[in-house]
């Protein structure tokens, strides 16, 4: 990889670490489930005006939507919203890798290596760490929510890789189309239109502001900017040189959630977010022998399409 990509991959961890915190922000003001609607609307509408469908059938693309935004960025929300700190919440969401490895096993019957099986226990019993010490020191729940945000994100993942679509950043504008909708019906049912109401209101105020730049960094910044980089970069190197810098976005969670917020990392939590992090790497890292087949793909030409949708590790980028 160039000096210079390598700059734009480390850009786009920067910009989804920082996303964490921005989505704290942004709950300052609106509602959680309220929140997933209006930010999926914000890239919904340009997407139907000026982006072609992608080539896939539409249920495939509910799969995509139900997994990446609903149940992913629902559960996220409302575990935010419930009290889990921003940065603690970029390491619990590294579940998804391992979600994602067992759900494809489930959903496409891929075969789990010993490698990926060894990286899911560790991650799985450093995730179990993390959960029973927050049950001591605070409530289990935003955890659980959280956990449930990355089950969906890897049912998503699966989605994304069995849709196959030739175009990624294509199917993510267009995945944004799903779920607006429900996601507003289901606010205006748990939160109430006068809360909505009272959100949109006063989202034209200096009070609001913070808000309303982190919303818009949220669409702009961590979707489009982030994604369409990161998509730049998987059609250029193979997605073992890619993938692993994707592990770094923990890191700037925490980092960023700490300035913004001075939330002081937890010992016991960063030690496990850490043994979850290797975890992860450790069961996303191909064998020599694949890693040589790897770069051998990737060297020369422009890898195609198809093969974008078989690294779970580089899926699970997907919906950041």
């Amino acid at each position: 990889m160039s000096p210079r990509d390598r700059l734009l991959a480390l850009v786009v961890v920067v910009c989804w670490g920082v996303n964490f915190p921005m989505t704290a922000l942004a709950l300052d003001h609106f509602p959680p489930i309220f929140l997933v609607a209006l930010r999926f609307a914000l890239l919904a509408v340009p997407t139907l005006l000026f982006v072609p469908r992608p080539a896939i059938p539409w249920s495939r693309l509910l799969m995509v939507g139900l997994g990446l935004g609903i149940l992913q960025f629902g559960f996220l929300y409302l575990g935010m919203a419930a009290g889990m700190p921003s940065g603690l919440a970029s390491l619990v969401l590294q579940a998804s890798a391992p979600a994602t490895v067992v759900i494809a096993a489930i959903w496409l019957r891929e075969r789990i290596t010993r490698r990926q099986a060894i990286g899911i226990g560790v991650a799985v019993l450093a995730l179990a760490v993390i959960a029973a010490h927050r049950s001591q020191v605070a409530a289990l729940l935003p955890v659980v929510l959280t956990l449930c945000a990355a089950v969906g994100w890897g049912l998503g993942n699966v989605a994304v890789r069995r849709a196959a679509a030739p175009d990624p950043l294509r199917l993510t504008l267009w995945m944004s189309v799903v779920p607006p909708v429900p996601m507003l019906a289901l606010s205006l049912v748990v939160e109430g239109p006068e809360r909505i109401g009272d959100s949109l209101a006063g989202a034209f105020t200096v009070a609001a502001l913070p808000s309303v730049i982190g919303l818009l960094y949220v669409v702009l910044v961590a979707t489009v900017l982030g994604y369409g980089l990161w998509t730049r970069l998987l059609a250029a190197y193979p997605s073992s040189t890619v993938a692993p810098f994707s592990m770094l976005v923990p890191v700037v969670g925490v980092a960023a959630s700490w300035v913004a917020f001075d939330e002081v990392p937890d010992l016991v939590e960063v030690c496990a977010g850490v043994v979850v992090v290797a975890g992860v790497l450790f069961a996303s890292r191909p064998p020599l022998g694949g890693r040589a087949a790897s770069a051998a793909a990737g060297s020369g030409a422009v890898t195609s399409g198809s093969e974008h949708h078989v690294s779970p590790r580089r899926d699970a980028t997907l919906g950041t």
